[in-house]
């Protein structure tokens, strides 16, 4: 990435007395240790090791990241109808007709001695 496109970006240009792909002296290393760590726990029970964002509590895997998270308002849940009020009062009808249907029929078999 040129220092232009770094610029563009927003991040700040790469020092000029360390090449890309250079070792990191101590003093970043010790700068890497010292950070504040995520705090989340991964799927074996263990805390999660990546530093967090700055100025958040979580890593960018586990929330603090630009953009993650679910809409505000939770409307992933009703992304297609299918829990609207007007669907459910649907399904409700449909499956009251169903068993209106069955209850009629068991009706029929019990006059014809089926059961």
């Amino acid at each position: 990435m040129s220092e232009s496109t770094a610029a563009a970006a927003g991040k700040p240009p790469r020092p000029p007395d360390r090449p890309l792909g250079a070792r990191p002296d101590a003093a970043a290393v010790a700068r890497m240790l010292a950070s504040p760590r995520c705090g989340a726990r991964t799927r074996s029970g263990a805390p999660c090791r990546a530093p967090a964002v700055a100025g958040k509590v979580r890593c960018r895997k586990h929330g603090a990241a630009a953009g993650s998270g679910g809409q505000a308002g939770n409307r992933n849940a009703r992304k297609d109808g299918f829990y609207s009020a007007a669907e459910k009062a649907r399904r409700r009808r449909i499956m009251d007709f169903v068993r209106e249907c069955n209850r009629v029929l068991d009706e029929f078999d019990k006059v014809d001695g089926k059961k």
